[in-house]
């Protein structure tokens, strides 16, 4: 106890001299009873700055005396309580030194957080500094990618401008070929009349020797009457003159030029046989004459066999050659048009579809102008005959079947509608004809483009029986382009045959 309270005193005081030269080092003695106490003399006073030279002169000597147990120390422990203003100085100094190290403590305290601060700081710097990097680096990504979209962009324009340039000169050259498609049909009618006046020459001069064989006899025994034989053998060979194409000679000028009709060059097959001397092929009748208004005509003059006949309209001199379908009840029908194995490319121009193209035996279409002449010479009606790939036929009748002239782009006009089919045509009625190259439709576009035929368009069609024939029935296409009726299994089925046919009387139906 005595040693805290010495302890806190000195404390209290400051510092004490406690040197070997300023106090005597008490020795245990073993005499008498001082053996257990220590004596301390009280060390000369100081000031702050040394001993004065006054206070030197005096010898020093403690105010109290404390006898503590025999330790082992090395100096004296003295408080000097005569000198109260060195000890107030240093008590103040005291103070001044604790607010000195208090305020020193506040200091390192907040320099620690200030590091603290700073390290946290240096931290969130390097984030920072890693964030910006990696923004750099997206924003390099982000411009790479975006430079590969404009590639990409660029490259797709490009390919899009080859694809137009292409389709262009795709058109450019279908045009071109249509056109030398057309000085083909131009020199094959040019051959075929030229053949035609070389056959009816032959056939001239084949009477007249016949004439010659025969004249001799009966010049021979009158002599006078010799100008008389000639008007008598003349009349039999009257009838040939008016009949121009015989049927053996025309047979066999049908088998070999006639009957490619404004040919296609998509034909596949050898047309009928050449039949030789003359001789007929069975379905066409023995003896046909001609030529006839229509096949109903041939049909009254008594050929009821179908096949190919000569046909010259009434109040024209258009002559053709037509299929006349005798068998479909009750006969006389004029065929105008037929699909039947997609032999015939119908994607045609203008002046083609007027003249007429295709076989007559197979797959045709008789020509704008010769259904003009034809439906201007008396009343007619339609039959339109549909068969789809399961076997299943319909038709379609309408009482009234005429075609405008060329100076009204062949307008369509058609009647009341009868049979099973379904009415895919009365939409088109008071249509003018369109085709790739003359647009006459009310759609914006070229309907002719999209259907890929010509026809009697609207906006575009319910019916489009000049189109693509597609075998199977149903197609893939951009557009509706195939062979079809839409009221009989609709504009996606392309159906497998059609046929056109017209007969004088429509206000009756068969």
């Amino acid at each position: 106890m005595l040693l805290t309270v010495v302890l806190g005193l000195l404390l209290a005081s400051g510092p004490l001299s406690m040197t070997a030269g300023g106090a005597e080092e008490f020795e245990s003695s073993n005499e008498g009873p001082e053996k257990d106490f220590l004596y301390a003399e009280q060390p000369p006073p100081r000031t702050r700055y040394g001993r004065s030279p006054d206070d030197a002169q005096q010898p020093d000597k403690c105010s109290y005396t404390f006898i503590v147990p025999q330790r082992k120390v090395t100096g004296a422990i003295c408080v000097n309580s005569r000198e109260p203003d060195a000890l107030l100085e240093n008590r103040v100094h005291k103070q001044e030194l604790e607010l000195l190290n208090g305020e020193l403590l506040k200091q390192k305290r907040q320099i620690e957080t200030l590091q603290q601060l700073v390290e946290v700081d240096g931290g969130l710097v390097n984030e920072v500094k890693l964030l910006r990097k990696e923004s750099r680096n997206m924003n390099s990504r982000v411009t790479q990618l975006y430079m590969q979209l404009l590639h990409e962009i660029i490259r797709k324009r490009d390919n899009a401008l080859e694809l137009s340039q292409l389709e262009s000169r795709v058109l450019n050259q279908t045009s071109e070929m249509l056109q030398l498609v057309n000085r083909y049909k131009d020199l094959e009618h040019k051959y075929q009349h030229l053949a035609a006046l070389a056959n009816n020459q032959t056939a001239t001069i084949a009477r007249l020797e016949e004439q010659c064989q025969r004249a001799p006899p009966v010049v021979r025994p009158p002599p006078l009457p010799m100008p008389q034989p000639l008007p008598q053998p003349q009349p039999p060979p009257q009838p040939p003159l008016n009949k121009p194409y015989q049927p053996p000679t025309y047979t066999r000028i049908t088998n070999q030029i006639t009957n490619e009709i404004q040919s296609d060059q998509n034909l596949k097959g050898p047309l009928l046989p050449t039949m030789p001397n003359g001789t007929h092929s069975p379905s066409i009748s023995n003896t046909p004459s001609g030529p006839f208004n229509d096949c109903l005509h041939a049909l009254d003059e008594g050929h009821a066999d179908s096949g190919m006949y000569l046909v010259r309209p009434e109040n024209g001199n258009q002559l053709m050659q037509v299929w006349c379908d005798q068998r479909h009840d009750p006969g006389g029908w004029t065929v105008i048009q037929r699909r039947q194995d997609g032999s015939v490319n119908f994607f045609r121009n203008w002046e083609t579809y007027k003249q007429g193209f295709g076989n007559i035996d197979g797959e045709y279409w008789l020509g704008l102008e010769n259904i003009y002449w034809l439906t201007n010479q008396g009343t007619y009606k339609l039959l339109v005959t549909l068969e789809d790939w399961s076997g299943r036929k319909v038709f379609a009748e309408y009482a009234s079947f005429r075609v405008e002239s060329e100076a009204e782009f062949y307008k369509l006009r058609v009647g009341r509608y009868h049979g099973n089919a379904g009415d895919s045509l009365t939409w088109h009625n008071s249509k003018q004809f369109t085709t790739l190259d003359r647009d006459h439709d009310v759609y914006t576009g070229n309907c002719a483009h999209y259907q890929k035929g010509g026809w009697w368009y609207n906006a575009c069609a319910h019916s489009n029986l000049n189109g693509v024939w597609y075998r199977g029935g149903h197609y893939r296409s951009r557009y509706q382009d195939g062979v079809y009726w839409a009221e009989f299994r609709g504009g996606a089925y392309s159906l497998k045959k059609v046929t056109m046919m017209i007969r004088p009387n429509a206000n009756t139906f068969h």
